[in-house]
């Protein structure tokens, strides 16, 4: 798989920001930058899917299950969508970044959602309980932690882009 030049001297975050490294990124540094990037994208969907899920009352297995279907979604776009802006056609943007993101996305939203549904979070009756919300907040890390290590695998074995 080939890399973009500068996905070694700035994520397109920093770029945009107007940050610069002078020199490589860590491969620690490239697996945090990945996995907070995964987990912005998992994050959305999963807001959204838990959100809709317990407004319309929806059981715990379908509320989770459209929790990790947008997490997908809003994962994906969140790759393809700096590929797509520096002219690459959506198919192949999608060629470059599936199996990576496919990956990433898959552990940190299986361990979300065990999180989740440990702490109550999507068993609440309203988005205004606090089990809700806690069961979320304590997803998001533990996305991250157990997430981290595989983006540092993947970028290492060059399956997933250091930085699109």
């Amino acid at each position: 798989m080939q890399h973009d030049a500068n996905c070694t001297t700035a994520s397109g975050a920093d770029a945009a920001a107007g940050h610069h490294h002078h020199g490589p990124l860590s491969s620690y540094t490239l697996a945090t930058h990945a996995t907070l990037h995964c987990l912005t994208g998992c994050a959305i969907g999963e807001l959204a899917g838990l959100t809709i899920g317990v407004s319309l009352g929806l059981d715990p297995w379908a509320t989770m299950t459209l929790a990790t279907i947008l997490g997908f979604a809003s994962g994906y776009t969140l790759g393809l969508w700096p590929l797509v802006r520096q002219g690459r056609g959506w198919i192949e943007a999608f060629r470059i970044i599936w199996l990576g993101e496919t990956v990433s996305i898959a552990v940190m939203e299986f361990v979300m959602n065990l999180t989740d549904y440990h702490v109550g979070g999507v068993q609440a009756s309203s988005v205004f309980e606090f089990r809700f919300w806690m069961g979320y907040l304590l997803a998001l890390p533990a996305g991250f932690i157990v997430a981290w290590p595989v983006n540092y695998w993947l970028l290492k074995r060059n399956v997933k882009q250091p930085c699109h």
